[in-house]
């Protein structure tokens, strides 16, 4: 397989058909994380570090406790919402980026961004079910590792516990080979039209027969422009959080307050930026890796605007 081809190519693709873009922010929504806060006696820190924080807590002690439980109902519900939505427009951005790659490929001369959006409903609980199916094995593995690993910790008096440091290293390599069989298996589904099985089996089969060429487009993809292009765009966001700590560093009220503001206001501003430049980037490594598939088994693109289910 010719790389220079694909990776030049999957720029081509994406430069010209701008809609992919969009479906690269789609499928950014599946992968977004968010971090946990802290435990700690949150009344008593606030108290201690704000003024007017007493009233503040008095406030919520007026408050009925049955109002409470619902508040937070509400906001789980909310929660609940937002995670079932990131991972439907996560997974349809995913879809549409394999389809809209492969009808491009084939010389289609647009992509229209609400064929492509309907277009990928059919193959939804196929990709879906394969992430959410690799995904529990995962999880049960990662469990089943875990607890292996407290146990010999604790029966060797923390000597396992070294000796299982090699294994955890061999981990990275190993999850970035797994993502590599799950990304192949998903376009398989689409372009293939195959079960989450057959689409997982195809997947691996590709990977194996062709293994070299995998482990260098995931270094390129994963390593190099996946890690090194997701780092750049990150790093404005270290600038803004500069206001927030100077302003902690300073001490004073003021200070803090108008840090917090100003990193918030610069926060606002850089999302848009931030949203489209993670968009070109998913786009581009899901249009490469839709090629590479492509490439490798000889699959023709088709110019067809959709493809049925059988």
């Amino acid at each position: 397989m010719d790389i220079g081809y694909v990776l030049s190519r999957a720029w081509q693709i994406i430069w010209k058909n701008k809609v992919l873009w969009v479906f690269g922010i789609l499928a950014g929504c599946a992968n977004g994380g968010g971090g946990g806060g802290g435990g700690g006696n949150v009344s008593n820190t606030f108290q201690r570090d704000f003024p007017g924080g007493q009233p503040f807590e008095r406030m919520f002690e007026n408050i009925p406790d049955y109002q409470i439980w619902g508040l937070i109902a509400i906001v789980i519900l909310v929660i609940l919402v937002l995670v079932v939505l990131a991972i439907f427009l996560g997974t349809i951005g995913r879809i549409g980026l394999i389809r809209g790659t492969q009808q491009a490929e084939g010389g289609a001369t647009s992509l229209v961004f609400g064929e492509l959006f309907s277009g990928s409903m059919p193959y939804f609980w196929r990709v879906f079910g394969l992430s959410l199916l690799v995904g529990l094995v995962i999880l049960v593995a990662v469990g089943l590792f875990v607890l292996l690993a407290f146990t010999g910790t604790v029966a060797t008096l923390g000597l396992g516990l070294v000796c299982l440091i090699p294994l955890i290293c061999i981990l990275v390599p190993v999850m970035w080979f797994i993502n590599v069989i799950v990304e192949q298996a998903s376009i398989a589904i689409v372009l293939e039209n195959l079960g989450i099985m057959d689409g997982l089996k195809r997947g691996w089969e590709v990977v194996r027969a062709n293994l070299g060429t995998m482990v260098i487009m995931a270094l390129i993809l994963l390593l190099g422009v996946g890690g090194i292009g997701g780092l750049i765009i990150a790093l404005p966001i270290l600038i803004i959080v500069v206001p927030a700590i100077i302003g902690a560093a300073v001490g004073t009220d003021q200070a803090i307050g108008g840090g917090l503001l100003l990193a918030g206001i610069c926060f606002i501003t850089y999302l848009p930026v931030l949203l489209v430049l993670n968009g070109i980037l998913r786009s581009y490594i899901g249009s490469a890796w839709t090629l590479t598939f492509m490439r490798l088994t000889g699959e023709p693109a088709s110019l067809e605007p959709s493809v049925e289910a059988a």
